[in-house]
């Protein structure tokens, strides 16, 4: 049986790799094993960063929403519960953007959240 050799695979290969790692500074765009050490860990980063972001969000959200409270006199938790006793459900990406772009509909959310809590 003859010898079959893989210099199509492999050059398909490195130069998949090379594409990936088009973009990076110095070696790690031109020699294949720099690079797809690279591609492999930017790869890893975006995996984990994807995830990562939702809890960005969310604790800037609740940044925004706590700094909102308690220009009205609440801290956030004292907000949130008050929102739950009213059965207000109203998640915090909106929750975070009213308190940034509409101050008055946000203070009157504060103002049920209070009633809910003097009871």
């Amino acid at each position: 049986m003859p010898r079959t050799k893989g210099g199509i695979v492999s050059r398909r290969r490195r130069k998949r790799v090379l594409k990936l790692a088009k973009g990076y500074f110095g070696s790690k765009r031109t020699l294949y094993r720099t690079a797809n050490q690279q591609v492999m860990k930017s790869l890893v980063y975006a995996y984990r960063d994807r995830k990562r972001r939702k809890r960005d969000f969310r604790r800037l959200w609740i940044s925004r929403i706590n700094a909102g409270a308690r220009l009205n006199g609440l801290s956030y938790n004292q907000l949130m519960f008050g929102l739950k006793k009213a059965k207000i459900g109203i998640n915090r990406k909106m929750l975070a953007e009213i308190a940034v772009n509409d101050a008055p509909a946000f203070t009157s959310i504060c103002d049920k959240a209070k009633k809910q809590l003097a009871k």
